[in-house]
């Protein structure tokens, strides 16, 4: 099975405070701002793609090519998504509803009996997953993972080795519990 997935934020909404990640870096002049925040965004999208959530509300697109027809459903790529969520689904073009979705953490998309019946070739799900549409939504682990990313960004702002950490330990350690994944 091979899967794509797509993903576009709803609002433009920075999934930080520039005034908290100063505060936590210790600096008071206004010099380096572009710098911090261009260090905060790739800090952000670094612990997404690591824990594979949305920070902020985010419509995710996935797409996946030759699926399994034997599978009773998967793990939705991204989360966290409402326990009510919208999600719309194609099959080969088709709209399809034979399918729930759990919501959570841990988002999974199961089919049902109607889905068996297929030989499918590519397979559509739109949702949106996302803690919410502003930085205070963001749980304060997760906040505190990407300051502390920031902070690695910024103490390494010089050209290092590929050997030099890029990840900051607390980054990784909260960001593979929203993943699902003990360290």
């Amino acid at each position: 099975m091979k899967m794509l997935v797509h993903r576009e934020a709803v609002s433009e909404a920075p999934p930080y405070s520039l005034s908290d990640i100063k505060l936590y870096l210790r600096v008071e002049h206004s010099d380096e701002d572009m710098a911090i925040q261009s260090m905060a965004r790739t800090a952000a999208l670094d612990l997404e793609d690591f824990a594979q959530i949305a920070l902020l509300t985010q419509t995710i697109r996935v797409v996946i090519f030759d699926p399994v027809s034997q599978e009773y459903g998967f793990r939705l790529p991204i989360g966290p998504v409402p326990m009510n969520p919208t999600v719309t689904v194609t099959i080969d073009g088709e709209p399809f509803t034979a399918f729930q979705v759990e919501g959570g953490k841990h988002p999974y998309l199961r089919w049902r009996a109607a889905y068996y019946d297929l030989q499918p070739c590519r397979i559509v799900i739109e949702y949106q997953a996302g803690f919410g549409a502003s930085a205070t939504s963001i749980p304060a682990d997760l906040s505190q993972a990407l300051r502390d990313q920031v902070a690695l960004l910024y103490d390494m702002r010089s050209p290092v080795s590929g050997k030099t950490m890029t990840s900051s330990p607390h980054m990784a350690r909260i960001g593979a519990r929203y993943r699902g994944v003990s360290m």
